[in-house]
């Protein structure tokens, strides 16, 4: 019962307006579509509900849109967790080793960075996501996972369902020529005679929720695999940037040390566990967190605090080599580029060749960062590469 209430027992109304976003309506869309077709062509046109087999598949369908939309709504409305407004460590002493945050009156407790689309610091924070319009982090990213691994698994069955209505009900309308293919889509060969006939209408539709089926399976999927590559070694995608730039720093100055990330346990299944328990409450209380051992407790804010006032790694000159029009999803940049495109509403910046850019970090294929305008800021920057 606490875990049901977790998701109805909003902090106020206000939490309602998350709906109202291009993000969960698509989500909740596809959802909607895949779910209603397959249930209705299983019914109708492919597993009758008389039959044990097609009882059983009538109840794992909606028992798939039950947990999808379960965890769905709890990655959303529970959230990931804020720090308090106005908190501080217990120790005065332990501030030194942490970031302030001016707009939450804050210290930044270890793990928690600052969202400017929540505009609130958040504990744990991985990302946001535009798709539940939250970030996920420390309470939410056992349901936001969840939910990755389920929507792919419903869509597969959906999808199955889909093949399956449109080969059972086409298998006797199709007569190959030497030059065509035709369909009669009549219900007249049907044996017996469904309820509403299998016409072009359905078959559209049908078709149509097996291509939304299929991409959500591929690209859900995606972003399950990398969810559970950082779960198990227990870090976030912002932590694992920080650590890289924490090995550029150490090569860059050749120093004697080894970074070593202080929040992996050593272990896969203790990582695990960080994230997923049996009570579904994530453990600890997102603010201070298990380390390592030989690992300090702020080791993480200590290198966060040396590279900002490492202008060389904070942000890398780069050159603009090709104009870019700041499109989402170029399909002119490879087709790499275009599937590896960030899933964020950060806005897209237009360059044109010769420009230089401010970058902040970075992915394979993408840079995030700012455009310089002011010539006054190259002056004495060490560019790091041209893009």
């Amino acid at each position: 019962m606490g875990t049901f209430c977790s998701v109805v027992k909003f902090e106020n109304l206000q939490e309602l307006k998350r709906l109202c976003h291009w993000g969960p309506i698509i989500a909740l869309g596809v959802i909607a579509i895949c779910s209603t077709m397959a249930m209705i062509d299983s019914v109708l046109w492919y597993w009758p509900l008389h039959t044990t087999g097609g009882s059983v598949n009538f109840i794992m369908l909606i028992n798939w849109t039950v947990m999808i939309l379960y965890n769905y709504f709890n990655a959303m409305f529970v959230g990931p967790g804020f720090v308090p407004l106005g908190w501080k460590p217990e120790n005065s002493q332990d501030s030194v080793y942490l970031q302030y945050c001016k707009v939450c009156q804050a210290y930044k407790a270890p793990r928690s960075h600052h969202c400017r689309k929540c505009n609130r610091c958040v504990m744990k924070m991985d990302h946001h996501c535009p798709w539940i319009n939250n970030c996920c982090g420390y309470q939410n990213h056992a349901s936001f996972t969840l939910f990755l691994l389920l929507a792919p698994l419903g869509c597969i069955h959906a999808a199955f369902i889909f093949v399956m209505t449109m080969y059972t009900q086409l298998y006797n309308r199709l007569s190959f020529g030497w030059n065509t293919v035709k369909i009669d889509m009549s219900a007249a060969r049907r044996d017996p005679l469904p309820i509403i006939p299998f016409g072009l209408a359905a078959f559209a539709a049908t078709l149509f929720a097996l291509g939304l089926a299929l991409g959500t399976t591929i690209a859900v999927g995606m972003l399950f695999f990398i969810q559970m590559k950082i779960i198990l070694r227990n870090k976030t995608s912002i932590e694992s940037w920080i650590e890289e730039k924490a090995k550029d720093r150490i090569q860059y100055y050749q120093l004697d040390e080894v970074f070593v990330f202080p929040y992996d346990m050593g272990s896969r299944w203790k990582n695990f566990k960080q994230v997923f328990t049996w009570s579904g409450v994530p453990e600890g209380d997102g603010l201070d967190w298990p380390i390592r051992e030989g690992c300090h407790q702020y080791s993480l804010t200590i290198e966060q605090l040396k590279q900002k006032a490492d202008k060389r790694v904070r942000s890398v000159r780069y050159k603009v080599i090709e104009d870019y029009s700041g499109t989402c999803c170029p399909l002119n940049r490879g087709i790499k580029t275009f599937f590896t495109s960030p899933c964020t509403e950060e806005p897209r910046i237009r360059l044109q060749k010769g420009e230089f850019i401010l970058a902040t970090r970075g992915l394979r294929y993408w840079l995030y960062g700012d455009k310089i305008l002011d010539d006054s800021v190259l002056e004495g920057m060490d560019m790091k590469a041209s893009v």
